[in-house]
């Protein structure tokens, strides 16, 4: 032992740099290194001799039984990876042990090496709870982790991805097996692809392709990955991997639903639209877009009515929206009318339905709009039809009315002559009832003459109507009635330019401006020279002619109503027959005109004949 104590006591041993102690078979230290004083706070004159497990408290029977085992051990040497806690605090070491041997190769103790693991320790149990932490991320989110390591040409995979695969937990991924599972052609070429380019030129990449589980099944994948470095150079690629098939599902789903949808909007023969708040257009369909002139909905998306009709058309409609926005009462079947930038009118039915958010609000509004153009025109136009029905049945009735009247009273007025030649003795007096029955028939004659022209008038209402000027037809008009006009000393004064123009029956234009130039000399005032001015205006697709008099005038609050009635006379004229004016008014009606009149007793009258220019 003396010899021992000599080697101990060399002052190498104490300045060894590790934490160093010299132990006898009864693991009783013998001597230490100032290392280990420094880092176990140990008193040197309280350590010697004393055992280990008196020393570091929370040594263990496994670890003490290992240590024996060191003393018996052919080799006479070993390492205990054990990590202990010191009394100087809570840290952690690695204790490496070998036989202590004397000259003759007898083990008399064991020299232990203690190496302060506690920062290792630290960062082994962080990356215990990092990697704990990402494996329960894993199988909460289900997606996988995978590293493929290049220079070792090793797949290392979560067992989130194993899951994906379909394959055991134990299974042993191999790179290009990884790889064939995509399905052949695009996923498989666009993997293959993207991997080449992260390990040459460290691309990051993103894809959703399609890949076969060891199950046989093709299924939706979400796979990124991105290189890993050393160094400045890439020696891996590292990823994750989801199964997204479900949701591809939905998609598609989703898609077919959004298909039908569009296809079955596109296909109504109705305009359908929906707005954000703003009024902004944010869908439309192929009606809709037809209306507006466009050939894609993205011609329309964005815009509002005032990009797209007249000012006080969209501050209409804007008013409507938000009223419906508001109220979240919707607008149903209200008549509306669009003028769109280029002036092109039509009449909808619209609807709009305010279109409600989670918070209960408006989010926009549904609009769909019908256009009812055509109908109105047909509404009209069987508006007109019953109009134009009304007043021939009007017509019938009176023209009945008359025709019954005066035949009664011209075949009344022959029965009594005929009775009375019957019974008359004289010669001269039954001369001269002949006379009477002779005038009786002359009057029936002109009679039914007047009903067949009125009867013509109002049976041939498909006579073409032709342009001409009027100009000329007032100069023949003037010619036939020359000697007329001068044996009344009238005047005609005519203000119609000579290119004026009428869409009128030829035969029926002369015989209107016969008629009301012969009244108006006919009903000239006694004192005063018959003047008839004529004047042409354009109104609202009417030329008017205006012919106007000095006469006696009517008084129309007495005769107005009864003034175009057949046999109805205001003047006490012997000429007057009452047949004129109505058959006028007749000629008029028949080329889609009108006439109306204004007079003043003792001043004349005014007549103003609107020709139609449209139909």
């Amino acid at each position: 032992m003396n010899g021992t104590k000599t080697t101990l006591n060399n002052p190498l041993v104490k300045q060894l740099p590790t934490a160093t102690v010299f132990t006898n078979k009864k693991f009783e230290v013998i001597y230490a290194s100032d290392k280990f004083f420094s880092d176990f706070s140990f008193d040197t004159n309280k350590t010697f001799g004393k055992p280990i497990n008196e020393l570091f408290t929370t040594i263990s029977e496994d670890w003490e039984k290992k240590l024996y085992n060191y003393l018996s051990d052919e080799t006479h040497e070993g390492n205990i990876n054990y990590s202990l806690n010191s009394a100087s605090g809570s840290k952690w070491y690695k204790w490496t042990c070998a036989a202590w041997q004397n000259e003759t190769n007898e083990t008399i103790g064991l020299i232990i090496h203690f190496e302060d693991i506690t920062e290792k320790k630290l960062k082994d149990e962080e990356t215990d709870q990092l990697q704990s932490l990402l494996d329960a991320m894993c199988m909460i989110s289900k997606i996988g982790v995978w590293d493929y390591d290049m220079i070792n040409d090793k797949l290392v995979c979560c067992d989130v991805v194993r899951e994906i695969y379909g394959v055991s937990k134990d299974y042993e991924f191999s790179f290009d097996n990884a790889i064939a599972s995509y399905k052949d052609g695009y996923s498989r070429n666009t993997i293959s692809m993207q991997v080449h380019e992260t390990m040459s030129k460290g691309k990051t990449w993103d894809e959703k392709l399609q890949f076969t589980t060891a199950k046989g099944e093709e299924v939706w994948v979400q796979v990124a990955g991105m290189p890993t470095y050393l160094d400045g150079k890439i020696v891996g690629v590292k990823g994750i991997l989801q199964n997204i098939e479900k949701q591809v599902q939905t998609e598609n789903k989703t898609k077919e639903n959004e298909l039908l949808l569009r296809t079955l909007i596109d296909n109504l023969p109705l305009n359908v639209f929906i707005k954000d708040t703003e009024s902004r257009k944010i869908l439309v369909n192929k009606s809709e877009c037809d209306y507006m002139g466009v050939d894609s909905p993205d011609d329309l998306l964005g815009k509002s009515d005032f990009d797209l009709f007249h000012e006080e058309i969209a501050s209409i409609s804007r008013a409507e929206d938000l009223h419906v926005m508001e109220t979240l009462i919707p607008m149903l079947g209200k008549e509306t009318i669009n003028i769109t930038k280029d002036g092109r009118q039509a009449t909808f039915l619209t609807s709009k339905i305010p279109l409600t958010g989670n918070n209960g609000k408006a989010q926009g509004l549904v609009g769909i709009s019908m256009d009812i153009s055509d109908l109105k025109q047909k509404e009209q136009e069987l508006r007109d039809l019953i109009n134009v029905t009304s007043q021939q049945n009007k017509k019938l009735v009176n023209f009945a009315h008359i025709v019954s009247h005066n035949l009664r009273s011209h075949t009344a007025n022959f029965s009594m002559l005929l009775d009375f030649l019957t019974n008359e003795k004289n010669e001269e007096e039954k001369i001269q009832i002949v006379k009477m029955l002779t005038q009786a028939s002359d009057n029936l004659l002109e009679t039914l003459e007047n009903l067949n022209e009125v009867v013509a008038i109002n049976s041939n209402v498909n006579l073409e109507r032709k342009p001409i000027r009027l100009n000329q037809r007032i100069v023949s008009v003037k010619r036939n009635l020359k000697e007329f006009l001068v044996n009344n000393n009238a005047k005609i004064v005519n203000s119609i330019s000579e290119h004026t123009t009428v869409k009128v029956i030829p035969s029926y234009i002369d015989s209107i401006l016969m008629n009301f130039i012969t009244n108006a000399v006919k009903y000239r005032h006694p004192d005063r020279q018959p003047i008839i001015n004529l004047s042409a205006t354009s109104e609202n697709g009417f030329i008017v002619l205006s012919i106007e008099d000095n006469g006696l005038g009517i008084d129309l609050k007495k005769y107005g109503e009864k003034l175009f009635g057949m046999y109805k006379t205001f003047h006490d004229h012997s000429d007057s027959r009452g047949i004129g004016l109505y058959i006028t008014k007749n000629q008029i009606e028949a080329m889609n005109g009108k006439v109306t009149v204004a007079s003043e007793v003792g001043l004349g009258t005014t007549f103003k004949i609107y020709f139609n220019e449209q139909n």
